[in-house]
């Protein structure tokens, strides 16, 4: 009898629970409405997912690999399928909860960018069909638009982004032939005809061989002397031959020297070989004509290096000279080296008195400019005032010889004191200025100065333009009419008396 009742539970049990199923299942699920237990477990609501990703195995997929919709939201693991996604609503119902007015794309595997942003839901995601299925390659959509056919197949966005088809932006930077030049506008179909893109020669005569003015005779190596930026424009480096190309050379065009002739030839490069008929000297001076000139231009002398070559380096105005003001003759007979008088003899205003070592006073600048004379070595330095002065001020005549030394000879004029005092005047006064004077009367003399006779000027006692005295002078000599003694106590005042004041009896000592 157990054994009947226990064989009986289970039907009672799907009986019982068929009777309190609350309504009608979707017509998804329809086919296992009567098998509670392929969605349900028996008294355990939790976990009740791992039954519906049973079925539903590519979202189980999606939510391991973390992609998809459900796959992108990390609280799908643990979250129970039906707190999105209800049942027993009817066969009607519509279970799947997506508002399309505000679904975010950005959390499926294809975020809309660009245009993809405009475009109707329906254009891609069918109807009937579910919207996982919905194509991500752009073949899927653009496949009449692709002018490449299957040359490319599914790699479009290595060219082409969601902004429009028709805006390309293909790094041709990274492939074996970078744009650079007018090859970064020319256009695409140019160089790969009938939207041919892989295998495509990239050697210049492939697509410039009518434009070689050279008709193939200097090969295919068109790299050595063109660039992209212009092919009539050659960029051949000739400084890496033994001809290196400066100055006007550099604007003479190619054929110039490269005549037909001479294409296969070794070139000869003396200058003589193409400028001959414009050597003035008609060969007098050699072949060696880059001694003088350069390649600035055949008329224009680069200056012959006669600081470097010669013992007469070129200073001054001695530069702006003409080469044959010098070189009368042949190019090395010139005028004797370091002899001024050969050229300037004419010029000398000394007439040959001061010797012939002109640079001592004068320079290369100018004969008459910036003359110096190191002054300081003769017998007479000059310091002070006499350093501005000019050399005629004490010199009669350009000879400059028997000049007087003696400040009297020059200022005996000026001399305030009339002859009285020594022509030893440096003693008082300095070449700064005559009446910059700076006698010591406290070493200088015996009386030494000090109180009130400090403030007094040199009038007040010398009367006679400073005769020198052999003596000082007693007091009584400029005191007498202060002595309200009358002279009682003699004329030594200073026993009693100070130099700061001859009236104060407070300084009485």
């Amino acid at each position: 009898m157990a054994m009947f009742l226990a064989s009986l539970v289970p039907a009672h049990a799907s009986t019982l629970e068929r009777l309190m199923m609350p309504g009608p299942v979707i017509a998804g699920h329809a086919k296992v409405e009567q098998q509670c237990k392929k969605c349900h477990r028996a008294f355990r609501k939790r976990r009740q997912s791992d039954l519906c990703l049973k079925c539903h195995d590519k979202v189980a997929a999606d939510i391991r690999g973390h992609r998809g919709w459900h796959g992108r939201d990390r609280a799908a693991a643990v979250r129970e399928c039906r707190t999105c996604h209800a049942d027993h609503l009817g066969r009607k119902a519509k279970i799947v909860s997506l508002d399309r007015s505000t679904f975010d794309h950005d959390e499926t595997d294809f975020p809309l960018h660009g245009a993809h942003q405009s475009v109707a839901c329906e254009h891609c995601h069918e109807r009937g069909k579910k919207y996982r299925e919905a194509p991500h390659a752009c073949k899927a959509c653009h496949a009449e638009d692709s002018p490449h056919g299957r040359a490319f197949d599914t790699a479009c966005r290595r060219c082409h982004t969601e902004t429009t088809w028709h805006r390309v932006r293909f790094d041709h930077g990274k492939t074996d032939f970078p744009l650079e030049g007018k090859h970064a506008r020319a256009a695409c179909n140019a160089c790969h005809p009938d939207n041919r893109f892989p295998k495509i020669p990239t050697r210049c005569v492939s697509c410039h061989r009518i434009d070689d003015a050279h008709a193939g005779q200097y090969g295919t190596r068109c790299g050595k002397c063109h660039d992209a930026r212009s092919w009539k424009k050659a960029r051949f480096d000739h400084g890496k031959t033994d001809f290196p190309l400066r100055g006007a050379h550099r604007r003479v065009t190619c054929e110039a020297c490269h005549t037909p002739q001479r294409k296969r030839l070794k070139i000869d490069t003396a200058c003589v070989s193409c400028h001959r008929k414009e050597d003035i000297h008609l060969g007098a001076y050699g072949k060696r004509c880059a001694r003088c000139h350069d390649e600035r231009g055949w008329s224009r002398h680069r200056a012959f290096d006669h600081d470097g070559k010669t013992k007469f380096p070129l200073r001054g105005a001695h530069r702006k000279v003409a080469c044959a003001l010098c070189h009368k003759g042949k190019l090395t007979e010139a005028a004797r080296r370091g002899d001024c008088h050969a050229c300037h003899g004419a010029d000398d205003v000394h007439q040959g008195k001061l010797g012939r070592q002109c640079g001592r006073c004068h320079n290369p600048r100018g004969w008459h400019q910036d003359v110096v004379f190191e002054h300081d070595l003769t017998a007479f330095p000059l310091i002070g005032l006499h350093a501005v002065a000019p050399c005629e001020a004490c010199h009669g005549d350009a000879g400059y010889g028997h000049t007087p030394e003696q400040c009297a000879d020059c200022h005996g004029g000026d001399d305030f004191h009339e002859g009285h005092l020594p022509k030893d005047c440096d003693h008082c006064h300095t070449p700064n200025g005559w009446r910059l004077w700076r006698f010591d009367h406290d070493t200088q003399t015996d009386f030494k100065l000090d109180g009130a006779h400090a403030d007094l000027a040199c009038g007040d006692c010398h009367k006679t333009r400073f005769r020198k005295r052999t003596s000082p002078r007693p007091c009584d000599a400029c005191h007498r009419s202060d002595d309200v003694h009358e002279g009682r106590f003699g004329r030594d005042c200073a026993k009693c008396h100070t130099t700061r004041a001859f009236n104060d009896p407070e300084l009485f000592r």
